[in-house]
């Protein structure tokens, strides 16, 4: 058994399997509907903070594969506070096949895992986002039918997406670039693992301050809200240290004429993206979205089969 906590626990091979996967699945579901392989089976998805796109896509992908999905509310587990995150893990392995849980500490979701007997998905923690990376991988393989040796520029918050696209890129040979201010660095351990892992597949991961810079030559630009759940308290300094950090029709015009530009969502129209690049030609911020239906499909499939 294995659980999908990190993209690190994985190696290269086996993300692009799972990428080829999800292609195949979502062909599938377009062309008449994908097969039940998920009948009888049931996942828990377990949540500490809300979310449209998460909860959805799990649901939808179990009643896709022909399984059922158990939606649990932060008041009806209390993860950690009413009952241990050890009881909780061990209780839900004796109803369900798997547990999806979206958390904000990253030791919750690690605990889940360690006390479990089925497989646990990490759908979100303070630390990194897997599955937004794949759904994200899987939108650029679809845009330019490879990934090896395209550039990716990300620009804003070193945050938990951040930390997913950086291992991703590294894993699957994409070369990454981080432009953030000062202070809002991805984590040292982060960049040094992406730099092992990046010297693999002979591509680059670098940090820079300057977002304009940053974009020339990129193939993707990404960004994410300046404030996450859990940080509303600086929403205010945020709006001002990040200004310069905006996604525009002027920064996207400094990168390729094919680039794409993706967002994870919720965006904050008008922040870090403007209303002209995230309904522009360049965007493919709802394509990514729907992708973290199929993508999520190939993940379970490679739990649930295995």
């Amino acid at each position: 058994m294995r659980h999908f906590i990190a993209l690190t626990d994985y190696s290269s091979a086996e993300l692009i399997a799972m990428l080829e996967l999800a292609l195949q699945l979502k062909k599938e579901r377009n062309e008449g509907g994908n097969k039940p392989l998920f009948a009888g089976k049931v996942l828990a998805m377990v949540f500490q903070k809300p979310s449209l796109r998460t909860r959805v896509s799990f649901d939808m992908a179990m009643r896709h594969l022909g399984g059922d999905a158990l939606y649990l509310s932060p008041a009806e587990i209390g993860l950690g506070k009413r009952e241990s995150i050890a009881d909780v893990s061990r209780v839900l392995s004796g109803y369900v096949d798997a547990v999806m849980a979206r958390v904000f500490e990253h030791e919750h979701i690690l605990e889940l895992a360690e006390y479990s007997s089925v497989p646990v998905i990490n759908g979100l923690s303070d630390f990194n986002h897997p599955c937004q990376a794949m759904a994200d991988m899987l939108t650029i393989l679809e845009s330019f039918n490879k990934l090896k040796d395209l550039r990716m520029t990300f620009i804003g918050d070193g945050n938990n997406v951040a930390v997913s696209l950086a291992f991703a890129c590294a894993k699957l040979g994409m070369h990454f670039t981080i432009a953030s201010p000062e202070g809002y660095d991805l984590p040292q351990a982060v960049i040094k693992e992406a730099e092992d892992l990046a010297a693999a597949t002979g591509i680059k991961i670098q940090q820079t301050r300057d977002p304009i810079a940053a974009v020339e030559g990129a193939d993707v630009i990404y960004t994410d809200t300046w404030t996450s759940m859990g940080q509303e308290d600086e929403a205010q300094k945020r709006r001002e240290v990040f200004a310069p950090y905006q996604v525009n029709e002027r920064v996207v015009e400094l990168a390729t004429k094919y680039v794409i530009v993706m967002h994870c969502l919720p965006a904050h129209r008008g922040e870090e993206i403007t209303d002209e690049v995230a309904d522009g030609p360049h965007s493919v911020l709802f394509q990514q979205a729907e992708n973290r239906l199929h993508a999520q499909k190939a993940i379970l499939v490679k739990l649930l089969s295995s």
